[in-house]
């Protein structure tokens, strides 16, 4: 397959009156093709037209987010006949973000396919086009974060035009869209805040019945990040460590005020206690089972808590 740049070459050294034979030899197109071309006009709107230095559409707000993908971290590299390819890693734990990153680039050049590659722990997506450089004027020899970059005055007019998806690329780039190093003053001196929350993973044999349960009768708030992987929202968490003779290991535990009433509560809703109540020194303990089978446990703190400390 040829670029519409090489056939309006082609078809302008016909009109010219340059033979078939000569435009053959000097553009590697057979005579046929060469025919063909000049019998069967091509459609206006030609696919793989360049929207810089031919006469190609842009559709300019997935071009804004594919660029901050781009410019966060992608890669493109000169292969065989004049082609380049634009490369994109992107995490394998966020099927959303691989999704919106390869419609991007689909969207841009949508005249040839997206190429998915699973690789241990990331997806890379590929699209091949000659004109890639034309469209990322960034790309050049050696590491991007170690030479000038700056955007050319029609990108930063698509920018302004779509800085939403502009930023979505960069944060997604990234795998984060959360804010990272904050500073807040604590009296008379400033603290790094580091951390903006806590993750808390449960592994399950049935993690679609789990996250429903979670969901619909714990009423957990979540999002969706994608294919139906929730993430919940959790209460105010506070954590503690405790020593111990054996294997290190980590435990998880919901807190409420009155167990017997969350117990009551949850009763109502037909879950069962897969733990009666045990009373402790730090307070009093109970689980309920999940739908895959594993406990979960709760209990209610009879020692000083510190997850509603103020900031």
């Amino acid at each position: 397959m040829y670029d519409g740049e090489t056939r309006a070459t082609a078809l302008a050294a016909i009109v010219s009156g340059e033979s078939l034979n000569s435009v053959s030899k000097r553009l590697g197109v057979s005579r046929t093709t060469l025919r063909d071309w000049r019998d069967n006009p091509a459609p206006l709107d030609d696919p793989t037209a360049c929207p810089r230095c031919t006469n190609g559409k842009l559709d300019r707000g997935p071009y804004a987010h594919l660029l901050g993908l781009y410019l966060g971290d992608g890669c493109v590299s000169s292969q065989a006949k004049g082609v380049y390819s634009l490369r994109l890693t992107c995490d394998a734990v966020y099927p959303r973000l691989i999704e919106e990153a390869a419609a991007a680039m689909a969207a841009v050049y949508p005249a040839r396919p997206v190429h998915r590659v699973d690789a241990p722990g990331c997806v890379v997506l590929t699209s091949y086009w000659k004109h890639w450089p034309c469209l990322l004027p960034q790309h050049g020899p050696g590491r991007k974060h170690l030479r000038p970059i700056e955007l050319a005055d029609w990108q930063q007019d698509i920018v302004a035009e779509f800085p939403e998806q502009f930023l979505r690329g960069l944060f997604d780039a990234d795998e984060c869209r959360v804010a990272n190093w904050t500073v807040r003053m604590v009296g008379r001196r400033e603290e790094w805040t580091v951390f903006v929350g806590s993750h808390v993973i449960i592994y399950s044999n049935d993690a679609d019945a789990d996250r429903a349960f979670i969901a619909d009768v714990l009423g957990f708030p979540h999002v969706d990040a994608g294919a139906g992987w929730l993430i919940f929202r959790l209460p105010p968490a506070e954590i503690a460590v405790h020593p111990t003779d054996g294997g290190e290991r980590h435990e998880f535990y919901l807190m409420c005020e009155d167990v017997e009433a969350l117990l009551d509560k949850l009763a109502g809703a037909g879950v069962e206690v897969s733990r009666d109540i045990t009373e402790a020194r730090w307070g009093r303990l109970a689980s309920i089972p999940l739908p895959s089978g594993a406990g979960l446990p709760v209990y209610q703190p009879l020692h000083p808590v510190a997850y509603n400390l103020p900031d």
